[in-house]
């Protein structure tokens, strides 16, 4: 498991059920589907009164966090199961830079009653780095190609 401020990512655990791979459903108050469309560089959110437990379930994204006024681009795909915990406080935000969109499921924890404010746009503090976050996703997508190679002897 990686942390970085109180964000938790973790491997989605499964097991094998005949052809089928059976994956633990995340614990939640409140479960969300979330399509993120093609192109999209979306502006930060921070809740005050919800955890986010993100698992990309089609397609990728860069997952955006700024910490210490700096960004910080984690790198989420459906071909590696694992699940970001964002905790309350957290500005956050999603890049897809893919031409094709990109489906999350949220598992919300509430810890009070929903805030108005917790779902209004925050405007950037200064311009992502999308080279940045092109090349992370490049990173992981060759960890994916590297595990698939070596899963099957090559």
């Amino acid at each position: 498991m990686a942390a970085h401020r109180g964000i938790e990512i973790y491997p989605l655990a499964s097991i094998q059920g005949g052809m089928a791979q059976f994956y633990t459903p995340q614990s939640s108050h409140e479960t969300m589907l979330v399509q993120i469309p093609p192109h999209t560089i979306d502006d930060l959110f921070v809740h005050k009164s919800q955890t986010d437990q993100i698992l990309v379930v089609r397609g990728r994204l860069a997952l955006v966090t700024l910490e210490n006024k700096q960004y910080r681009y984690t790198p989420l795909s459906d071909r590696l199961p694992q699940v970001v915990k964002i905790p309350p406080g957290v500005l956050h935000g999603a890049i897809n830079l893919d031409s094709e969109p990109c489906t999350i499921v949220n598992a919300v924890l509430r810890h009070r009653p929903t805030q108005p404010r917790d779902y209004i746009p925050r405007p950037r503090p200064f311009p992502y780095n999308l080279a940045i976050a092109g090349a992370k996703l490049a990173e992981m997508e060759a960890v994916i190609i590297q595990q698939a190679l070596g899963s099957v002897g090559v």
